[in-house]
């Protein structure tokens, strides 16, 4: 339920008669938000703003093709490209990202590492057997699009991409689901250079089987 419906009923149970604008329900709506979010620890209330695209994607109206475009090119621009140009990390580092949920909350110490927590929306390896579906399956992920040598990954179109897909993936979807790892800070370049050898190393149990 989107938080402009939370705020109607608000008003309905609350007995109002008058039927307020769009933007005045947006209004209430964030209030109520801000005013049950309680700061503690590293978690601040300054989470709860969101960015021009947040804000376009939470419309009840989907944007524009032309306003996505916009918005994909915008955060295209955001992506930090490795500046050594190592795309790839250790997949065993990676496998240990994928399973761990954990970070970011408000009893974690500043600066602790987060998770991945991939396996919460794909299919990873075919091992696990837990495992949510909110997204594709990744299961040999770079088998299926032909990288088989990760000795020179810049050069492949499919290594730039998963980068960035990790990086931010509104730059390549204007209103992802997924996580913007590496815009928002949720994960490092060295967590995601193992995140991304978990999905591209042929000898990863993604790729291995």
């Amino acid at each position: 339920m989107k938080i402009r419906n939370i705020a109607a009923l608000a008003l309905v149970l609350a007995g109002c008669s008058a039927t307020p604008s769009p933007q005045q329900l947006d209004q209430m709506a964030e209030g109520m938000l801000k005013a049950s979010f309680r700061e503690q620890g590293i978690a601040k209330v300054e989470r709860l703003n969101q960015d021009e695209a947040q804000k376009v994607c939470s419309s009840e109206t989907p944007p524009s093709d032309a306003v996505a475009s916009a918005i994909e090119a915008a955060q295209l621009a955001t992506i930090q490209w490795p500046a050594d140009g190592v795309y790839v990390g250790d997949w065993r580092e990676g496998e240990k990202l994928a399973q761990n949920g954990r970070g970011m909350t408000w009893s974690d110490p500043a600066g602790a590492p987060s998770g991945g927590n991939c396996y919460n929306c794909h299919r990873i390896t075919k091992a696990e057997i837990s495992f949510g579906t909110i997204g594709p399956s990744l299961y040999q992920y770079g088998k299926l699009r032909g990288v088989l040598d990760v000795t020179d990954p810049a050069s492949s179109a499919v290594v730039k991409y998963t980068w960035g897909k990790l990086w931010n993936s509104k730059a390549y979807n204007a209103c992802s689901g997924m996580p913007r790892f590496g815009h928002a800070g949720v994960l490092t370049p060295a967590q995601i250079r193992d995140l991304m050898a978990l999905l591209l190393d042929p000898k990863s149990p993604v790729n291995a089987f």
